[in-house]
């Protein structure tokens, strides 16, 4: 696996088990719609990728959900400072709870096209 941090499958392995098919879910749907890009790391205990060196989107869990979001968030899907960490709306707690695979694709290529803008 190309691109692929240790350190996110251990965060993965040790989260609650219902949260482990919602990240690893995750993982493979940013590098899909990003292959050989995307830069996995751990920013602020949690699993970041990034794209040209600027964070891009970020997942976490926690004991009852899971939350997935972008760093630009606002410019990605629209919200507001208020979405928090979880920006579809709702507690990611389910796979059903996520957005389709084309349109969490569609999100990861507008943040990669606003991470690959000139500054």
């Amino acid at each position: 696996m190309t691109n692929h941090d240790p350190r996110i499958d251990a965060y993965i392995a040790k989260s609650a088990e219902f949260a482990r098919p919602i990240l690893q879910h995750l993982r493979e749907r940013v590098h899909a719609a990003c292959p050989e890009e995307a830069a996995e790391g751990i920013k602020w205990g949690m699993p970041f990728f990034s794209y040209q060196a600027a964070p891009m989107c970020h997942m976490a869990a926690f004991k009852q959900h899971c939350s997935f979001g972008f760093w630009l968030s606002k410019e990605v899907i629209g919200g507001s400072d208020e979405d928090g960490m979880g920006q579809f709306g709702k507690r990611d707690a389910d796979l059903q709870d996520l957005p389709s695979d084309n349109q969490l694709a569609a999100y990861v290529k507008k943040a990669m096209a606003l991470n690959g803008r000139p500054a």
